[in-house]
């Protein structure tokens, strides 16, 4: 499509395309059309964009010649990465009599996209889906690379399965509707990118955050384009995060274990959890004698900059448990062998990981942490 970018997820016969570009939805029928061979997808999306989105995509789909029925609209928000609602959507699905050459298309945020493809890669042991992320969440991380999951009460995404989609559009004109809650949540994972392996991209976003925050289309544009080709680049050598994929996870075993503490509820967005998760990452460096403390000082001073939590204590009315938040680290689905894996850093831009952290000063960092 003209005045997209176009990033390839290079999987050899299972690879695709992620379109970036503004206004993409309006026209997305062709596109959709042909990742799908032709076929009506089934459409996933939840309550919010439904009312958002939902009628666009529908009067693409059906001038493009493959009108749809009736989309299946879940609940908004975390707690929809459930087994229940996995059950409920499966059910639907099923009920319309699907055969294996049938399509879903995720309309919606990483929650949508989650559950979405997860219900795709076990429907009829593996039909196809299509991406359509309108956060800038999604936009430049959960749609991209094919984990697919829900949450249990033991923690976040430890049921799943890698599916990969077979295109991604993501409209960065979406993005406008979101709350700047939102789209600060996202902009943690932009900034991921450039922590672990592109400090020049750190240092645009320290020129730069600002106006992709406050919604400058030329800045978002080239904030989503370029943690896309992040991303496909190390997925297209580490599908299954055997290796170099872990590096994405920078901040995330902090993450996790700050959501489940908080029930996965509104209190505390994933976006949100990582961004302090990431500083957490920077200081156990420190503390570690990995990494200057600089370093961490600018990370920390982006962050902050832009509008983001940076320390447990940010997060109004939570009572902290430091025994609760290892718990809930030591059931992450990275740990081997018992031991937990950290993503630390050497400096911005060189993220490596590290299975040999002593526990106790893990816990020292919690402590202070969560005392402010």
């Amino acid at each position: 499509m003209g005045g997209a970018e176009t990033v390839r997820v290079d999987l050899g016969s299972r690879g695709y395309d992620i379109l970036v570009g503004d206004g993409l939805l309006a026209g997305a029928g062709p596109l959709v059309k042909a990742a799908t061979g032709g076929r009506a997808p089934i459409v996933v999306t939840d309550e919010t964009v439904a009312g958002l989105h939902l009628g666009t995509l529908e009067r693409t789909l059906a001038d493009a010649g493959i009108p749809t029925g009736p989309a299946i609209v879940l609940p908004a928000g975390e707690k929809t990465k459930d087994f229940a609602h996995l059950e409920g959507l499966l059910d639907a699905i099923l009920s319309r009599g699907i055969e294996r050459s049938a399509a879903l298309l995720a309309l919606g945020g990483g929650v949508i996209g989650d559950i979405t493809g997860f219900a795709a890669a076990v429907a009829l042991r593996g039909i196809d889906f299509v991406q359509v992320p309108t956060t800038l969440l999604a936009q430049v991380d959960s749609s991209v690379g094919g984990k697919t999951g829900i949450n249990t009460r033991q923690g976040k995404n430890l049921v799943g399965a890698f599916h990969q989609p077979k295109l991604v559009i993501a409209d960065t004109a979406a993005l406008d509707t979101l709350p700047r809650r939102e789209v600060l949540a996202g902009y943690a994972e932009v900034v991921k990118y450039g922590l672990i392996r592109l400090p020049g991209f750190f240092a645009w976003l320290e020129e730069n955050g600002a106006r992709v925050v406050d919604g400058d289309g030329a800045a978002r544009r080239e904030a989503v384009t370029v943690s896309c080709r992040a991303k496909a680049d190390i997925v297209g050598v580490d599908e299954r995060e055997s290796g170099d994929r872990a590096l994405l996870n920078l901040g995330h075993t902090f993450g996790h274990a700050l959501e489940a503490a908080t029930g996965f509820g509104p209190r505390l967005l994933h976006g949100e959890a990582v961004s302090i998760g990431m500083v957490l990452a920077f200081d156990l460096s420190v503390r570690l004698g990995l990494c200057p403390a600089a370093d961490a000082a600018r990370a920390r001073a982006h962050l902050t900059a832009v509008g983001l939590p940076v320390s447990p204590t940010d997060i109004p009315g939570v009572e902290w448990d430091v025994d609760e938040l290892i718990g809930h680290m030591a059931k992450d689905k990275k740990v081997q062998d018992g031991r937990i894996t950290f993503i630390l850093v050497r400096r911005i831009g060189d993220a490596f990981t590290r299975r040999d952290v002593d526990s106790a000063v893990v816990r020292e960092l919690l402590v202070e942490a969560v005392r402010g």
